[in-house]
């Protein structure tokens, strides 16, 4: 057969010649048109899931979160493949695409399919879509010191003051602060003062559970005039949530202070972040 091509070549010299000169030419034409890219797109239609699911095992984590969302993503449209890590308290599901498939248009795909997988997932767990990234990003890490600050007011400060301020500009998906201390409210209740005013775990669960938190009271007519009502209860102050009422004994209120220590604790850490050796 190579040889039949080669005498045929041979025998039609002018033939072979013109159509490799138009070949180079139409090659010349199209180029001129063809777009250019330094770093072209080679992302793959692919969404992350991710669900805390904190003080669980790998192995319950794995059971009890990450397979029933496999399960919910398997046979999606355009789906090529489901990958999954379990750790500790935490769950990460990679459901990749094709490539003609929008990733925007994937992302509403998999929205779908966990709003309809969330009855099989135990109360209290929340999976999260993660923002849209490339795999020609680029990841910046920045630390923020003080001399003789507090870890938990530096840690305030990257999340509430630096971090909103790094997601307000364009180009950047995704901010994640580390390191530090995370301020949480401590509340250790004394089993014997319970016991003595007669209040429950259930009890001191609900007032902290409801302190802090602002309501409104509707809006009342008066002298011709419109007046909201609110009721103001947002707060950090820890003495306002040591005078917490969580109950009436003897026509008194018990104040959680009075049945509970209350501290300000840093929150348990695994992992963390340090600068040049500290």
């Amino acid at each position: 057969m190579f040889r039949f091509l080669v005498n045929a070549s041979l025998r039609s010299r002018l033939i072979i010649l013109m159509v490799a000169v138009a070949c180079v030419g139409y090659g010349l034409v199209v180029q001129r048109e063809l777009p250019t890219d330094i770093f072209p797109d080679l992302n793959k239609g692919l969404v992350t899931i991710m669900t805390e699911a904190y003080g669980l095992a790998p192995e319950e984590v794995e059971s009890l979160i990450t397979y029933p969302i496999e399960l919910v993503m398997a046979g999606a449209d355009g789906m090529t493949r489901v990958r999954s890590t379990s750790t500790t308290g935490l769950s990460i599901i990679y459901v990749e695409f094709d490539w003609d498939v929008d990733v925007y248009r994937a992302r509403q795909i998999v929205t779908e399919r966990l709003n309809v997988g969330s009855e099989r997932m135990p109360p209290g767990f929340q999976p999260v879509l993660m923002p849209v990234s490339s795999y020609m990003g680029e990841i910046l890490l920045t630390a923020i010191t003080g001399e003789g600050m507090d870890p938990m007011k530096i840690r305030e400060i990257a999340d509430w003051v630096v971090a909103p301020r790094l997601r307000a500009i364009a180009g950047v998906s995704r901010v994640v602060p580390i390191g530090g201390l995370v301020r949480e409210y401590h509340v250790i209740p004394d089993l014997l003062r319970l016991e003595h005013f007669g209040i429950t775990l259930q009890d001191i669960e609900e007032a902290v559970a409801s302190f802090g938190s602002n309501t409104g009271g509707g809006v009342v007519d008066q002298s011709a005039q419109e007046f909201l009502i609110r009721n103001l209860g947002r707060t950090t102050s820890l003495e306002d949530l040591r005078n917490v009422a969580i109950g009436i004994r003897g026509g008194q209120p018990v104040l959680l202070y009075q049945v509970a220590n209350i501290s300000f604790v840093p929150k348990q850490r695994r992992g963390d972040a340090g600068f040049q050796g500290s």
